[in-house]
């Protein structure tokens, strides 16, 4: 279900160098480390000053060379999607060259009291969306937040008067061998300390990050040692793999790296087929799936190529998913009488909807299927298969819900297919009650997920304890109705799944008196009972974050001018 011979669409053509890098890209695959900063803006000139002397700095989505790129669809463990097109020496990014890829990368958001303490227009404001206006705390209800709030980082329960947060920076850094960020990161936040001191209390750097309020966030991916070589990983602190399901959208990719990644990652037709989504769903300025351009705030060069962004700071429970796990393994395995091996990754699967190294359940719902597909894959990787290794790069995102509408490969409230039903909402049935065709549904509620794993712990002694999670960062054009409708409606309930109020298994909140639980269906003619992992506990907690607008460089040299013409 590929549109690889079709004729390629004509794709949005976009202002590459006009949006903001980190909006397009996904910085974790080259640059593993990171280091956010939390800014508040006391003198309005002295923040526009500061906006100013960043610009030359802001890192934009247009096309760089990598020189140190490694071989296509072998450069990983898993084959990358974005890599089959790369093999053919077709570029997968559009645009032309423009630069050599930096070091750091560097990008820029402002809360909305950010924008006011800068000095933008009332009537440009007022035209920005509620949600955004109101602010994450504001709507920690509707989250599911507001339980948490007391635990979160000191820098955002502070988080008003002189200490509000107005600015984030983001930085992503390459790495050297050993593990440890290039040393260009510290030089960048060296000058981003020296802009703050040289602002004379004009803009000013918050501390209280993490336990022992630190002055920024450090992030990392998690790493995999091979003999002194450190290598990132795409897992996060669960052991679990991330990073493969984002939405395509129109303009994202070329023409022929579109036509591949659309399978599994654009909208489903009622062909059967892919298309990219439109790219008014994560770009401002551009028609949306309604065919309607997002409401923004004028004038319109000021939102045009700029988006929102939803910033979490998600702190994992390691060392109670790791008992948890083991303990419902044991049951499963009593239950099935299967190995303990077999039942942990078992559990682990059907919590998520893939399989630990990322294989979805929907391609191989056992753990011997998964274990075949495993060997399938190394033996095409020590062949240097690379016509094979396309092909197992598209499973990865590939597939639909279609022939499993009773969750018996994936289970329905999994959170897989909570984050991204698919086809499982479509508006049309077949007699066993399963859609086979996206909607709108489904299409105007996607986003784009970036962040990269913040702390450490001792793999050998896994524990609650330290700061150790990941930051989320939700990119698109309606807050609301996009990532507050995941959140809200798809993974802190569970109607929509036919499941009543249970909550997702992995980031849900699981309060006992709930009564928190996943159901592990089976197939109805196997004559087994479906497995219940009972009194879920709480895995994931927030500790903070906001709402932020991610301006395009024209709007970002609006602000540092202070000219702001809104008629």
């Amino acid at each position: 279900m590929t549109n690889a011979t079709n004729a390629a669409p004509e794709a949005t053509l976009l202002d590459l160098a006009d949006i903001q890098g980190g909006i397009l890209r996904t910085y974790g695959d080259g640059f593993p480390k990171g280091r956010n900063f939390y800014l508040t803006v006391r003198k309005a000139e002295e923040g526009r000053r500061f906006v100013e002397r960043l610009l030359p700095k802001i890192t934009t989505a247009a096309r760089w060379k990598d020189p140190n790129r490694e071989e296509p669809l072998l450069r990983t463990k898993n084959p990358r999607v974005k890599d089959i097109v790369r093999a053919e020496g077709v570029p997968d990014y559009p645009g032309r060259v423009q630069l050599m890829k930096p070091k750091v990368t560097i990008n820029i958001g402002f809360t909305f009291l950010g924008l006011l303490a800068l000095g933008v227009p009332t009537r440009t404001l007022r035209g920005m969306p509620d949600d955004f206006i109101d602010g994450m705390e504001a709507r920690a209800a509707l989250l599911g937040d507001d339980d948490f709030l007391d635990k979160r980082d000191a820098v955002w329960r502070n988080s008003r008067g002189e200490n509000r947060v107005h600015i984030l920076l983001t930085l992503y850094a390459q790495q050297k061998p050993d593990g440890t960020a290039c040393p260009e990161l510290d030089a960048e936040t060296e000058t981003i300390v020296r802009f703050c001191a040289d602002s004379h209390g004009g803009v000013v750097l918050l501390d209280g990050v993490g336990p022992h309020n630190a002055k920024w966030q450090d992030l990392s991916a998690v790493m995999r040692k091979d003999g002194d070589h450190y290598w990132p990983t795409n897992k996060e602190h669960f052991g679990l793999s991330d990073g493969f399901g984002d939405p395509v959208f129109s303009g994202q990719f070329s023409g022929e790296a579109e036509q591949v990644r659309v399978a599994g990652g654009g909208k489903l037709m009622p062909d059967g087929s892919w298309e990219p989504i439109a790219t008014g769903e994560f770009l401002l300025g551009y028609p949306d799936e309604a065919q309607e351009i997002p409401g923004a705030a004028m004038p319109i060069a000021f939102s045009r190529n700029g988006t929102f962004m939803a910033y979490r700071k998600l702190h994992e429970a390691v060392g109670t998913f790791h008992a948890y796990i083991d303990e419902q393994a044991k049951r499963y395995a009593a239950m099935y009488a299967v190995p303990h091996e077999e039942a942990v990754n078992t559990v682990k699967a059907k919590m998520v909807g893939r399989w630990e190294d990322g294989v979805p359940l929907m391609v191989a719902p056992t753990y011997a299927e998964w274990q075949a597909f495993r060997a399938r894959l190394d033996k095409a990787r020590a062949d240097k298969d690379k016509a094979e290794l396309a092909k197992i790069a598209l499973q990865f995102t590939n597939f639909i819900y279609a022939s499993d509408p009773a969750g018996a490969k994936c289970p329905v409230t999994s959170h897989l297919r909570r984050a991204n039903p698919r086809d499982s909402l479509g508006p049309t049935f077949d007699a066993k009650g399963m859609s086979q065709e996206g909607s709108a549904i489904i299409n105007r509620r996607r986003i784009l997920r970036r962040g990269l794993p913040y702390g450490q712990y001792d793999p050998q002694a896994p524990t609650d304890d330290g700061d150790h999670g990941i930051i989320f960062m939700a990119i698109c054009t309606n807050l609301f109705r996009q990532f507050e409708f995941v959140q809200q409606q798809w993974m802190q309930y569970g109607l929509d799944f036919n499941a009543g109020s249970d909550t997702c298994p992995v980031i849900g909140n699981h309060f006992a008196a709930d009564d928190p639980k996943l159901v592990i269906a089976v197939d109805p003619e196997a004559g087994k009972l479906p497995f219940i992992c009972d009194k879920l506990p709480q895995l994931v907690e927030p500790r903070g974050g906001d709402y932020f607008f991610l301006p395009s460089m024209t709007a970002l040299r609006m602000l540092a001018m202070g000219i702001i013409d809104p008629t």
